[in-house]
């Protein structure tokens, strides 16, 4: 049988983890380290990915002063990684529950913008996306039109619509109660 801690650094050679991450994630107790490690497997975390789960994981753990494999153990997570899916594709959701532990109050506010958003019933081709974890106070609009008549329809819709948007708009940039 392989150490794990042996494991751990071929990983983390392979994907050129820098020493600082390689020392947290060694520091872990023995459940966490191997709980990682199966996670950056069964999803091929590339480095930036372990990175970013390794700092996530160590402030849930203070914050909720539990441990590493208790926090990769929870069923949310798990169905993540189990589920269906690419690898990159769950990785990337496991990334965004593991912050939406970590900044509930972000998930909340998010939540709350998608419904404004979904509450608007806008027609396919226009689509209103939010800035990624909010980190901006800007919405971006995207059109998708195959026509001029349908260009034209978009745009309508988004006129009669505007008061709704700026209304979403004001709630990102904090002029409006999230």
């Amino acid at each position: 049988m392989i150490d794990i801690d042996v494991e751990i650094r071929d990983l983390a050679t392979r994907r050129r983890l820098p020493a600082s991450y390689l020392a947290r994630w060694l520091k872990l107790d023995q459940s966490g380290r191997s709980a990682l490690l199966e996670l950056a497997r069964a999803l091929k975390f590339r480095t930036g990915q372990l990175v970013a789960a390794l700092d996530l994981l160590d402030e849930i753990s203070v914050r909720e002063q539990t441990s590493v494999a208790k926090i990769l153990a929870r069923p949310s997570l798990r169905g993540l990684v189990t589920g269906g899916g690419s690898a990159p594709e769950r990785a990337h959701a496991v990334l965004n529950e593991l912050r939406a532990v970590r900044f509930p109050r972000l998930r909340e506010a998010t939540a709350r913008l998608e419904a404004a958003i979904a509450a608007l019933r806008l027609p396919r081709g226009i689509k209103v996306l939010l800035p990624r974890e909010l980190a901006s106070d800007e919405l971006t609009i995207q059109f998708a039109a195959s026509a001029p008549g349908e260009l034209d329809r978009l745009l309508e819709t988004l006129l009669e619509k505007r008061s709704e948007l700026a209304r979403i708009l004001a709630m990102i940039g904090g002029d409006d109660e999230v």
